[in-house]
């Protein structure tokens, strides 16, 4: 470890964060190790805008720590590699926006409903916050290079799609959707128009995708109601 980092932030023996490994928001983050929310955050947060700007071979532990205000060792120590904390950035981050989208379609009445809180959360995540999806589209090129980030990409997607497909099921039960297909194959066609509508978003910031966005809820609608 860094002998300049601050106590707090020197865990002896693995044990310095044990306290808070079940408070609220706490994460796992390395081999049995976790890290209170709080501090993790900012540490997601500034791999996010380190990302945002250098790309993910740019954004090393020393930006991203100088940047969250932690020690370089503290990072070493819970997350072991780079490549790693992005993973768990992209992990944190994809967990936080399925509990909002959760709640969000929770107060779904109607097909249409559904359809329009999505759409409105691919507009907001495109014009409010694209440095999120930049994280996402990084961790996937890095995925491609390294076998290790493969599996643990392949395991968010899972799980991401495994939620989703559970909630479009949960629609259907409480007679707010008709699925046309099984909800694990809706839900992949929804990712991927959402990712393809994102990525051409992003290229032409400029660009109206008000029609672009109506028409993919027309296929949309199609799959989901009657």
């Amino acid at each position: 470890m860094n002998a300049q980092a601050p106590a707090a932030e020197s865990p002896p023996a693995g044990q310095q964060d044990a306290p808070e490994a079940g408070a609220e928001g706490a994460r796992k983050a390395g081999p049995g190790r976790s890290l209170s929310g709080e501090k993790a955050q900012r540490i997601v947060d500034a791999m996010r805008r380190s990302v945002a700007r250098r790309g993910s071979a740019g954004s090393t532990f020393d930006h991203v720590s100088r940047e969250a205000g932690v020690s370089r060792g503290l990072l070493h120590y819970y997350f072991g590699t780079k490549e790693q904390l992005l993973v768990e950035a992209v992990r944190r981050e994809c967990e936080l926006r399925l509990e909002r989208l959760e709640l969000q379609l929770a107060t779904a009445q109607t097909a249409s409903d559904f359809i329009d809180l999505m759409a409105q959360n691919l507009h907001e995540m495109v014009s409010e916050d694209p440095d999120f999806l930049t994280l996402v589209f990084e961790l996937f090129t890095l995925s491609r290079r390294n076998a290790d980030i493969a599996v643990e990409y392949a395991a968010l997607i899972r799980r991401t799609r495994e939620q989703v497909a559970g909630l479009l099921a949960a629609a259907e039960k409480e007679g707010v959707l008709h699925l046309h297909a099984d909800p694990e194959a809706v839900t992949e066609i929804l990712f991927s128009l959402g990712d393809g509508f994102a990525l051409r978003m992003l290229s032409e910031p400029d660009r109206d995708f008000t029609a672009t966005i109506s028409a993919g809820s027309l296929c949309v609608r199609a799959l989901l109601t009657d």
